[in-house]
């Protein structure tokens, strides 16, 4: 079964994935560390599916290996809108969002196929 419904390519979502895959030195007490350079992306998925079968769906889809797996869950929104048939209640759906952490060097071309 496909959980992923569609990565996401947002402004927001790439600003994370630049700001995340860029190494970094930095002090703690006069000594120079290096932070590993750790790229994230975002994905849409199912609200039924959980941690384990993320990563594994996006490590067989896009051939990299995944370290972490962090998830938000949305509820749908409520809309109405006034017509000539009169007021129009609806809702959207609820979804989940994934933000997966590569393995440093890994990385996810969503545009590779255009």
């Amino acid at each position: 079964m496909a959980f992923i419904i569609k990565p996401l390519v947002t402004e927001k979502m790439t600003k994370i994935t630049d700001k995340s895959s860029t190494e970094r030195t930095y002090k703690i007490k006069g000594e120079e560390r290096k932070k590993v350079a750790e790229p994230k992306y975002g994905f849409i998925v199912r609200p039924e599916a959980n941690k384990l079968e993320i990563k594994k769906e996006v490590e067989g889809m896009y051939h990299v290996t995944v370290i972490d797996v962090n998830t938000l869950r949305y509820a749908g929104k409520r809309s109405s809108r006034y017509t000539k048939a009169g007021l129009i209640k609806g809702q959207r759906r609820a979804f989940k969002k994934a933000i997966v952490t590569l393995k440093e060097g890994d990385a996810i071309d969503f545009y590779s196929n255009i």
